[in-house]
């Protein structure tokens, strides 16, 4: 098992990168339950 985290690590974090990139992006449709994005991810934003 522990191979396998190993193995597939470097999926995951560009998986994560990915994700937060997008999420960094968009907004939420419900208003009132849009969390502030951290200080980090504001740098992956493109605009």
């Amino acid at each position: 098992m522990k191979r396998l985290c190993v193995k597939y690590a470097h999926v995951l974090a560009a998986f994560a990168l990915l994700v937060t990139t997008v999420i960094s992006n968009t907004t939420c449709c419900f208003i009132m339950h849009q969390e502030p994005l951290p200080e980090n991810a504001k740098k992956l934003r493109k605009f």
